[in-house]
């Protein structure tokens, strides 16, 4: 063996039950529970013991069973002070269990110690753990020196052998996580390679027609404020300066789309204030800002425009308030409006009525909620989703 071998614990994965299934740690712990019971009847059924004998029996079980629970954590962390302590306790409890005539529960102890030693310690502590143990052990015995040796190098072989097997699962627990770790960084990187382009198709397709289209509307902008003033030539350059503010606005908005999916946006702190302040809306900032996944800033993002719009469209003049609250494990959206002023345009009457259900389904996707309705004054919308 190398000198690594013995000074080097077990790995957390070997030591740790957290791998076990559930089925697995109930059958564990329950034949551990009939094992205990079982030796604590018929250790105290004969009647050799008094009843302050056996109540301090029973105290003493608890005990050594809180002992060895701490055993297990401890140097499940590693920790070779606190561990080889409470192994030296569970042996003096065992040498104690012997002298008071509890000889069954004293070797039982022992030998548990030795093999425990050997499995979860350095082995250089652990082997002159076990050696103490299986010397106490072999001192007790009454078996004869042949079957003693025998019991003996068994314990060790057992302790060794369970040691290597817990080794073995630990290596393997752990190839399967860097494998599931690998797995899901390729599943990521596909991913962002797919975004990426379906980012460039839109760019060469959808941002420049409407970069296209800007050039022309401006083209027939000048060409219309060039004739004659006249009722139709107003109507016409009113509609021509209409579509290109909205050819403006889907460009600006398919930019974001394209640095939501390269993963390049911006704050949403910074689209908020610059959304409330071209409404124009009151905004309010509460919580430690921390980075978004673009996911969950695209979702804000689209919220907070949506609901604005429809404040503009069915609540004119109405005052506006925006706030973004950063909470322990989620970000809430509210947007809230005192009620329309002046009665609701054209605008008004040409959604299709599917934004709020927009809305609701983006934060659905998610695992959040979109809540909307009336409130004191105006219409609320509330947008909680999960960080």
């Amino acid at each position: 063996m190398t000198r690594t071998t013995w000074l080097s614990w077990p790995t957390r994965e070997a030591l740790s039950t957290e791998t076990h299934s559930r089925s697995r740690q109930v059958i564990t712990w329950s034949v551990r529970l009939v094992l205990l019971l079982a030796l604590l009847g018929g250790t105290f059924a004969n009647g050799s013991f008094t009843p302050w004998q056996v109540m301090v029996g029973l105290m003493g079980a608890i005990a050594c069973s809180a002992a060895a629970w701490a055993f297990f954590r401890t140097s499940l962390e590693h920790r070779l002070l606190p561990s080889l302590g409470l192994l030296a306790l569970l042996m003096a409890a065992a040498f104690g269990a012997q002298q008071a005539g509890a000889g069954l529960p004293a070797m039982i102890l022992w030998c548990g110690c030795a093999v425990t030693a050997l499995e979860r310690l350095p082995l250089v502590a652990g082997a002159p753990a076990t050696a103490l143990a299986l010397g106490a052990y072999a001192a007790v015995n009454t078996d004869g020196w042949p079957a003693t040796a025998m019991t003996t190098t068994g314990l060790c072989l057992a302790g060794y052998v369970i040691r290597l097997d817990a080794e073995a699962r630990g290596n393997t627990q752990r190839l399967l996580a860097q494998e599931r770790a690998a797995r899901a960084a390729e599943a990521r990187t596909a991913a962002l390679d797919e975004r990426a382009r379906i980012a460039r198709e839109i760019h060469d397709v959808l941002a420049h027609s409407l970069s296209a289209q800007l050039v022309h509307l401006e083209a027939a902008r000048i060409l219309i404020e060039r004739e004659p003033a006249a009722e139709f030539r107003d109507q016409v350059l009113e509609r021509v300066v209409a579509a290109r503010f909205m050819a403006r606005d889907g460009l600006a908005e398919t930019r974001q789309a394209l640095s939501a999916l390269r993963g390049e946006m911006s704050p949403v702190e910074d689209f908020l204030r610059q959304l409330a302040a071209s409404e124009p809306a009151e905004i309010s900032m509460m919580g430690e800002q921390r980075p978004l996944t673009p996911e969950v800033s695209q979702t804000v993002r689209r919220v907070a425009q949506e609901a604005l719009t429809n404040v503009r469209k069915h609540a004119p003049g109405a005052e506006v308030l925006v706030r973004l609250e950063y909470l322990p494990n989620e970000v809430a959206l509210e947007v809230r409006d005192s009620g329309g002023h002046g009665p609701a345009g054209e605008i008004a009457r040409s959604g299709s009525g599917y934004g709020l259900l927009g809305m609701r389904e983006r934060a659905e996707l998610l695992g959040g909620t979109l809540e909307a309705g009336s409130g004191e004054e105006g219409f609320v919308v509330s947008l909680r989703v999960p960080t």
